[in-house]
């Protein structure tokens, strides 16, 4: 699924529309701790979540996401928003929660980037 079709369905808003978005996502994940971004989520993904700090960006850096979605109308700072566009990962932020969001890209035929905590995919 193109990332602008993602954009659409979570109904969200681009906050560093200088970075490419026209692009492949072919999966996705929902998580708050970045421990677990960091364990189980497979390279390439869209990661959903309601935490709001730099830490989500350098994490997304290290696991290879390739763009991050705030929840509940979260707006990230102005240093998250500069390291994002530097490392090329758009931020998204739509007003929707992480259960409904989930639902509807998984419902979109978005499939789910997260193996389970013995490296297999469930």
């Amino acid at each position: 699924m193109k990332l602008s079709e993602i954009i659409k369905h979570v109904q969200g808003k681009v906050l560093n529309p200088d970075v490419l978005i026209d692009y492949e996502i072919i999966g996705g994940c929902g998580a708050d701790l970045m421990s677990d971004v960091l364990a189980v989520v497979k390279p390439g993904a869209v990661l959903l979540t309601g935490l709001c700090n730099v830490q989500v960006v350098r994490t997304a850096q290290m696991a290879d996401v390739r763009a991050i979605v705030f929840l509940r109308g979260k707006q990230p700072t102005r240093e998250m928003i500069d390291l994002a566009t530097q490392e090329n990962i758009p931020l998204i932020s739509s007003r929707k929660g992480m259960f409904e969001l989930c639902g509807r890209l998984y419902c979109a035929g978005l499939h789910s980037f997260e193996t389970n905590m013995n490296g297999t995919h469930e």
